[in-house]
């Protein structure tokens, strides 16, 4: 058990995290309520995320490395950055930052508008609901034909984007997917910019992109009671709506933010859609420990192909069926393909 000076010393960082962060990970950014950065290492990227306050999810100064599955505190970042071996070192290197001076923190809402929450939700308001457009028949195209409990979805005709390369056109269709807190709050939107010609995803690099507060948050699909399966991609989700009619889903969007996905309140089981890759199989390991560390059954749900929606486009949905079979409860499996009354 930690000493009262020590257990002082960490609450003492935490409630400087964002402070602490700027200091050891200079190169990482603010995203909502964590800090962002590639790694311990302070290289550029989003693997790396630190919780900047204290949330149900757990206190601040808490971090996890999506990418390694490492896991610490402040005083954890400290040692790391200093490369301190000796404990006694540790301690006085974070008695001497909470020595120094502070700079001023800018709120992050004023640091980047355009990916503000407010601005995702203007995106939103802007599109209409997702039956008879583009953006529905791109789906019924990847053979994600059952649609119900999808409110969270949109579509907006003329989407500006900025791609890096290729096509100069300003604006494209475009599927729009709500990002949403616990509370149902939106703090996010993803966009999937689409060729009106092929209905497929529009020749430009990226053809997706998100904005906002993503980290946690996810595209939810359905109410949740006590069981949810979360994944990577809204197809990767969608897929198993095809086989398990009424299953609530959650799309996180990528490996990192799958890793720091929040929990619900209430959920007893969470079923892990896999994507067959690296980075899938870290980030199905970081978030199997955390729903473990909460009394949170984790069950991982491994797809055939790359994913999910790969084995429904190559296969069909009762072939999909059942290889999931094997994988969920049965009990779940019973309740999840009854087909019941779908808005």
């Amino acid at each position: 058990m930690p000493s009262p000076e020590i257990s002082d010393l960490a609450y003492r960082l935490g409630r400087e995290a964002e402070a602490v962060c700027r200091h050891y990970l200079s190169a990482g950014q603010r995203s909502g309520k964590y800090w962002q950065v590639g790694n311990i290492q302070n290289q550029p990227g989003a693997s790396l995320y630190v919780r900047l306050v204290d949330t149900r999810a757990g206190v601040a100064g808490k971090w996890t490395d999506a990418s390694t599955g490492e896991h610490g505190d402040l005083l954890d970042i400290i040692r790391l950055r200093c490369r301190l071996s000796r404990f006694v070192d540790i301690v006085d290197e974070a008695r001497a930052f909470l020595a120094l001076p502070r700079q001023p923190v800018v709120p992050p809402t004023n640091r980047i508008k355009g990916a503000s929450p407010d601005a995702a939700c203007r995106l939103i308001s802007a599109s209409q609901p997702l039956a008879d457009t583009l953006a529905m028949e791109y789906l019924h195209r990847r053979k994600l034909i059952d649609l119900s409990h999808t409110t969270a979805l949109r579509f907006h005709p003329n989407c500006y984007v900025r791609p890096r390369s290729g096509s100069s056109r300003a604006a494209w269709p475009a599927m729009i997917a709500a990002v949403t807190d616990l509370d149902g709050k939106v703090t996010g939107a993803h966009r999937t910019w689409l060729d009106p010609v092929t209905a497929d995803k529009a020749p430009i690099d990226p053809p997706r992109k998100a904005m906002g507060h993503l980290l946690g948050n996810a595209v939810r699909l359905g109410a949740v009671n006590d069981v949810l399966a979360v994944g990577e991609g809204i197809e990767t989700v969608l897929s198993l709506r095809q086989a398990l009619p009424t299953l609530p889903l959650a799309a996180a969007l990528s490996a990192a933010h799958l890793s720091a996905f929040l929990f619900p309140s209430g959920l007893r089981r969470l079923y892990i859609a896999v994507d067959r890759d690296h980075a899938g199989q870290r980030a199905r390991r970081a978030l199997t420990e955390r729903a473990m560390s909460v009394g949170i059954e984790a069950i991982p749900l491994l797809p055939r192909l790359g994913d999910f929606n790969e084995d429904l486009c190559m296969f069909d949905a009762d072939q999909l069926r059942a290889t999931l079979v094997e994988q969920v409860r049965p009990e779940d499996f019973i309740r999840f393909t009854r087909f019941s009354n779908r808005r």
